[in-house]
């Protein structure tokens, strides 16, 4: 029996990695946007990190014709009401790169003190395709899953580290003092919102393909 295959879409590395990881004990094939020709990139245009993630998992998987996990996060800032949120990667503008969002968020925050620098980054994730009933046979593509992950931290008066990607280098989780950019990358991972949504996926995952991941061990 070919193994079940699960589409991560995204072209983030930093987030490839991440979701890796968290999937490397399911005995699944997973597969890149970038293994894939004339793919249309989706526009992400929902109001709530839901709703992006479910339009990417639902577009990328009638692109591709597997199975796409697809994710949507942002950081919430207290003293900016939750903002910048689902905005985040548009935040201070659409061409900014990610050192300018950044230091446009930081100068946001000069007025805020230290001790009400509150903050948590925000993950969804959405499983969307179709699930194995039988060898040859397969269920009717839809929303299979959607699992939430938080991260409470707090936000630092300046960029360090060299590692992550987005606004890491700003955010220091809670029980930590340096960045996620400067944090060891396995600790990141551990503790990390993606990586609380992934855990919750892998689960579901696993509970969905249980007989047909039984049958891919046994076959092997």
């Amino acid at each position: 029996m070919a193994p079940f295959e699960l589409l991560i879409a995204t072209r983030n590395e930093g987030k490839i990695a991440e979701l890796r990881e968290a999937f490397a004990s399911v005995p699944v094939a997973l597969r890149l946007l970038r293994e894939f020709r004339n793919i249309s990139e989706v526009e992400e245009v929902g109001e709530t990190y839901q709703g992006n993630a479910t339009l990417k998992a639902t577009s990328y998987s009638r692109q591709t014709g597997i199975t796409a996990l697809a994710d949507d996060s942002g950081l919430e800032v207290d003293a900016l009401h939750g903002g910048p949120g689902v905005l985040s990667a548009r935040f201070g503008g659409d061409n900014l790169s990610e050192r300018e969002r950044t230091e446009a968020l930081l100068a946001s925050l000069q007025k805020i003190g230290p001790t009400t620098r509150t903050a948590r980054f925000n993950c969804c994730m959405v499983l969307y395709g179709a699930l194995p009933l039988a060898e040859t046979e397969l269920s009717a593509p839809r929303v299979l899953a959607v699992t939430e992950g938080i991260c409470e931290g707090s936000l630092a008066l300046e960029p360090s580290g060299s590692e992550g990607f987005g606004f890491d280098p700003i955010f220091i989780p809670n029980g930590y003092d340096v960045p996620f950019a400067a944090l060891d990358q396995v600790i990141k991972r551990k503790v990390s919102h993606r990586f609380r949504a992934a855990q919750r996926m892998r689960q579901k995952l696993e509970l969905y393909l249980g007989p047909h991941l039984t049958a891919g061990r046994s076959a092997s």
